[in-house]
């Protein structure tokens, strides 16, 4: 279920192509067009990635795929102008905000479908500060990354807030719930790195 980890060098490499596709963004309203030839694997390979937007250690965007359905250079590219200017919850950014900005990328694994008979059995099968989740019931669906353990570290309060974050009320359940759990490894321009 684990990702190979990529290499400090291709850390680098998308972290630097995000700024430079939230730059295009300002310059030229869309996200940077990323030339494949001049990459190589694991960049060039499918993956699924969420590129973080924070200002002063607050949200200002996050957008990414469950799905690797595209190279993940291009993924990382079009995720970060997603986040700088079409995350529905904050305004596009701004000149000014983007020296203030600071990133971090989360590329993930597959999501596997988790087999439980009731939410007790769930939060007990849940592993804290390494579980990234996903909710659904019908047509709502939340997904929360690992990172988000860092602020819910309690299993209930994280499972609750993620059902709110899926339109569901926070003491939801169903036998028509469902649960994917993916694993990401995230790294951040400040040199920081977790496995």
């Amino acid at each position: 279920m684990t990702r190979p980890p990529i290499s400090l060098q291709d850390e680098s490499t998308l972290l630097l192509v995000a700024r430079q596709s939230i730059q295009h963004g300002l310059q030229f309203g869309k996200a940077l067009e990323v030339d494949l030839e001049k990459y190589s694997p694991p960049l060039t390979d499918p993956g699924a990635a969420f590129v973080t937007l924070e200002k002063g250690g607050q949200l200002r965007g996050c957008i990414g795929s469950i799905e690797a359905h595209r190279p993940l250079i291009q993924d990382v590219a079009e995720h970060a102008w997603n986040a700088a200017f079409r995350d529905p919850r904050f305004p596009q950014l701004t000149e000014e905000e983007y020296h203030m900005l600071s990133l971090e990328i989360s590329i993930l694994t597959q999501p596997e479908p988790m087999s439980f008979v009731s939410e007790q059995d769930l939060m007990e099968q849940i592993q804290p500060g390494r579980d990234g989740l996903i909710i659904q019931d019908g047509y709502r669906r939340g997904l929360f990354l690992p990172a988000v353990w860092d602020k819910l570290p309690d299993v209930e309060t994280f499972l609750r807030h993620l059902k709110q974050k899926a339109g569901l009320p926070g003491d939801y359940w169903s036998d028509t719930t469902e649960v994917q759990r993916f694993f990401s490894h995230e790294f951040g321009e400040h040199g920081e790195s977790t496995p």
